[in-house]
């Protein structure tokens, strides 16, 4: 198991955890996802896989799940 830690901008509520965490869930080999909310920041994101996810990957996943994104750590 990999844990791997993204800082996430956009996310302002409960909605905005669940929207990204139902989207990061539904890619390959991933079995956790948890989110540190910061509703006027950057939130971070910690999601738990088989095997290390490719940022693309992360990238694709917050934009299916509204206006979210990857901030450069």
């Amino acid at each position: 198991m990999t844990h791997s830690t993204y800082q996430v901008a956009g996310m302002t509520c409960g909605h905005c955890v669940q929207a990204v965490t139902s989207q990061l869930k539904t890619l390959d080999g991933v079995s956790d996802v948890t989110v540190d909310l910061d509703s006027t920041g950057v939130s971070t994101v910690t999601v738990t896989s088989a095997q290390p996810l490719q940022p693309e990957q992360v990238s694709t996943a917050l934009d299916e799940a509204g206006e979210y994104r990857l901030v450069d750590a």
